[in-house]
This record gives structure tokens, C-alpha cells and sequence, in this order.
């Protein structure tokens, strides 16, 4: 079996390289961005990307969308989106010459295996919530009628600040849907300048197709056989149940901080996180690192700053990090 294992680990870490070479050729830096994906990606997970405008956040999914030959859709989130715009509707349908009247459903974008949800904030609470069944389920149901969504299926949506005129706060069970929400920054000066470079000439870039779905779904396949020990098991359990302002070990900038803490999907996650970056890597040992270096995506979108946090100028991003130095590792000998 660790020999099989081993030999799907070098055909990922493989995969992961030329994926990132491929996706290089139009995104200028990103590289953390970029691995955060992948591993949302092998995870069987969702990601929402958070940015200002003009980090490219769209061209970033539509280039992984070219990379990978799956079914690619964009939905365009605006204020007058309804739910069946996403998900579908059924019409009508009336035999010519006959005055017999069927009911039938159109599919709509939410079937096929890669979706960008462009702007997700842009549109109401009610519309976001079309994709909640999708997103936890993969299926959608109409009239009492279930739909299997195309294997694989992600979601990877785009989010302006919330703080910028038009937008609407994603609801609780939404975020939680999302494994990843992964921050885009500014680049740096030398990334930017390539940027330029690049965008302002007579530049045409074509992306080869490296992974299809039947591919996807085994190196999928290939992260969940990965093991883990139980002294990181109980690391990704510590970090999570501290996270909660009612747990009674929680340390103190928890409880005067938060109104609330993840729940148990967040430890799912930072495992099977934890996995995937170890798969990228080629290894199929998984570290508390491991760990580390996935919590902020996984957490930060999973508390919730109280009024006090927001006096003091304290986001949830140093909250995850002040966590992460609390919490220590388990002793490997003995949980």
C-alpha cells in the first residue's frame, strides 16, 4: 500500500509543478495564493478568494479553469440575481399539436465541475444561499426532485472588502461552506513591474490542459490515504476547540474577543489541508506544520470578532496568529 501511496505522491507533487509553471505564464507571483487552491482543490474543498479590484482574482480561476480539462462556468453576481439564475428553473413545454403540458428542468451554470462565482458579495443573502446545497451536498433539488452535480465540483468564488459600496456580508452557514478564504495582496515592485510588461504588449498566451477530471478525482483519492498521527490529530482539535469562547481552556484574548468560535468542519478541514500540502510536497508523513500553515485560511472566516475586538483594532487574522503561538504541539509519544 506505501508503495502504491508513495508512487501517487510523486505523480501529484509532479502534477502540482506543472500546474503552477502552466498558471505562471499569465499570473505574476501568487505563489501562496496559487498553492492554497491546489490544496482546496485535492481536498475536495471550496475557496473564496478575498481582494481589492484588479488583484486578479477572475483571471486567476479562469487560467486554473483552462489548466484543467473540467466544464467551466462563470456566474457574474449582481443585485438582481435569483436563485434559479444559478441552480436552474423548469419551464413549459407543450407538444406541438397536442394540448398536452409537460414540466421540464433547465440546468442552470451550477452544473459542471468548475464554477467561478465571480463577485459573490455582489448579489443578496437570498441568492448566495443557492449555492449552499450544492456546495455541502452536490446535488440540487427543485419540486421535490434531487439533481447529482458533475464529478469533481468546486466553487471558487470571488469577494470584494465588505467594506466597499454595494456589497453584502456573506451569512455564517455560507462561510462555512468554504474551506479556504484565501487573502490577495498587492504584489510586490519587481511583480507589479512584470505585470505591466506583460499586460501592455501584443502578448497572446494559450494554456495546455494537464489534469482532467478522472485524473482530479484520483489524487483526490490519493490525499485521503495519506496518515496522520494522532499527535496532530489532536493538534488540529486544540486549535479549534480554543478557538471557542465558551470552552473552558480557551485562553483569555479568546473569551474577550470573540462571540464565537469554528466548529467541527474547521478541523476537518485543517486535516485534510494538512494532507494536501504534504501531497504537493511528495511526502507522506504530515506535520503540526503542516497545520500551521493552512490555519489562517481555514479558521479566520470561521470566528467571530466581538464589539470589543473592533474597539481595539483586532481582526481576526491576529487573533488565528496570537492562537497559533498559544497553542502548543502535543508530545508525538504519548497524546
Amino acid at each position: 500500500m506505501n508503495g502504491t501511496l508513495l508512487e501517487n505522491l510523486k505523480k501529484t507533487a509532479a502534477a502540482y509543478q506543472s500546474i503552477k509553471s502552466e498558471i505562471a505564464n499569465v499570473i505574476v507571483g501568487q505563489d501562496e495564493v496559487i498553492d492554497q487552491v491546489l490544496i482546496a482543490i485535492l481536498s475536495r474543498g471550496h475557496c473564496l478568494l478575498l481582494g481589492v479590484p484588479g488583484l486578479a482574482k477572475t483571471l486567476l480561476v479562469h487560467s486554473l479553469g483552462e489548466v484543467l480539462e473540467l466544464d467551466f462556468n462563470r456566474v457574474q453576481f449582481t443585485p438582481d440575481l435569483m436563485p434559479s439564475d444559478i441552480t436552474g428553473t423548469e419551464i413549459l413545454d407543450e407538444e406541438q399539436g397536442s394540448s398536452h403540458r409537460t414540466l421540464r428542468f433547465v440546468k442552470g451554470p451550477v452544473f459542471t465541475n468548475l464554477l467561478l462565482a465571480d463577485e459573490i458579495n455582489r448579489t443578496p443573502p437570498k441568492t448566495q444561499a443557492a449555492l449552499l446545497e450544492a456546495m455541502q451536498e452536490n446535488v440540487v433539488t427543485t419540486s421535490g426532485r434531487s439533481f447529482e452535480l458533475p464529478q469533481p465540483f468546486f466553487v471558487l468564488a470571488t469577494q470584494n472588502p465588505i467594506e466597499q459600496e454595494g456589497t453584502y456580508p456573506l451569512p455564517e452557514a455560507q462561510l462555512d461552506r468554504f474551506m479556504f478564504l484565501v487573502r490577495m495582496n498587492y504584489p510586490k515592485r519587481d511583480e507589479e513591474i512584470q505585470v505591466l510588461r506583460q499586460t501592455t504588449a501584443n502578448r497572446e498566451v494559450k494554456l495546455d490542459k494537464l489534469l482532467n477530471g478522472t485524473e482530479i478525482i484520483e489524487l483526490q483519492r490519493c490525499v485521503r490515504d495519506i496518515p496522520v498521527s494522532e499527535h496532530v490529530l489532536a493538534y488540529c482539535i486544540d486549535l479549534v476547540r480554543m478557538t471557542r469562547p465558551e470552552e473552558k481552556n480557551s485562553p483569555g484574548f479568546i473569551k474577550e474577543n470573540l462571540t464565537f468560535g469554528a466548529g467541527p468542519r474547521a478541523g476537518q478541514y485543517l486535516v485534510l489541508a494538512a494532507k494536501a500540502r504534504a501531497a504537493l510536497d511528495g511526502r507522506i508523513n504530515v506535520s503540526c506544520a503542516d497545520v500551521r500553515r493552512n490555519a489562517q485560511a481555514v479558521l479566520s472566516h470561521r470566528i467571530a470578532c466581538n464589539f470589543h475586538a473592533a474597539g481595539e483594532g483586532i481582526d481576526a487574522t491576529q487573533i488565528i496568529n496570537k492562537l497559533i503561538d498559544y497553542v502548543p504541539e502535543p508530545d508525538s509519544s504519548g497524546v
